[in-house]
């Protein structure tokens, strides 16, 4: 279990952390509102992603699991290659304040069901990790992923909107997504080494 959860966060915090619309109109919502307005951007995500994830979690109880477990790993897989080089390649750039005259709630919703790289991660990589839970946790599985994921969106969001100038985030996040992208990375070499050998690397 503990295992699992160390995955879930490791994935999960290098999509949270990694630099997009959602994150810069954050730190512009946070000018005014605070940690507050993150948050409430945490919540409109929220709105958003869960029922996202007991849909996926629906469509995979309609097949056989063990049947598509494979194919996800290998999808999920070169995903998660790819999307670590992207985390530590984009390391180095920074957020950028943006305004914002929609309320925090709505920016949340809006950013997060009209983002298509958030749908392409979850019905992919997200999609993986669904499965796994479920495999493991049975019916309980996608709820139990639901809450191992969601508190990272949560606690980011409130903290790049706490943190105004960003000045603590920008000097820490490099390192941060490059721990980050590398990991997932390895997680992606697991998925595949799996896929093809029946067995995990890590």
């Amino acid at each position: 279990m503990i295992d699992f959860i160390l995955k879930v966060v490791a994935i999960s915090s290098s999509g949270a952390l990694a630099p997009g619309p959602l994150s810069a109109v954050t730190a512009a919502i946070g000018t005014k509102e605070g940690w507050k307005g993150g948050f409430k951007v945490s919540v409109g995500h929220f709105i958003v992603e869960a029922p996202l994830i007991f849909f996926i979690a629906f469509l995979l109880s309609i097949a056989a699991i063990e049947n598509v477990m494979k194919p996800l790993a290998i999808v999920g897989g070169a995903f998660l290659l790819i999307f670590g080089y992207l985390t530590i390649r984009g390391a180095s750039e920074n957020l950028e304040a943006r305004k914002s005259n929609f309320s925090p709630l709505f920016t949340g919703i809006l950013l997060t069901a009209f983002n298509p790289f958030f749908l392409v991660w979850w019905f992919s990589i997200g999609g993986t990790l669904i499965a796994e839970s479920i495999i493991l946790f049975g019916k309980l599985g996608a709820l139990f992923l639901l809450f191992s994921h969601v508190w990272i969106d949560f606690v980011w969001l409130s903290a790049i909107a706490y943190f105004t100038s960003l000045s603590r985030l920008i000097r820490f996040q490099k390192t941060i997504l490059v721990i980050l992208g590398i990991f997932v990375i390895l997680f992606g070499l697991d998925y595949l080494y799996y896929a093809f050998f029946d067995s995990h690397l890590i």
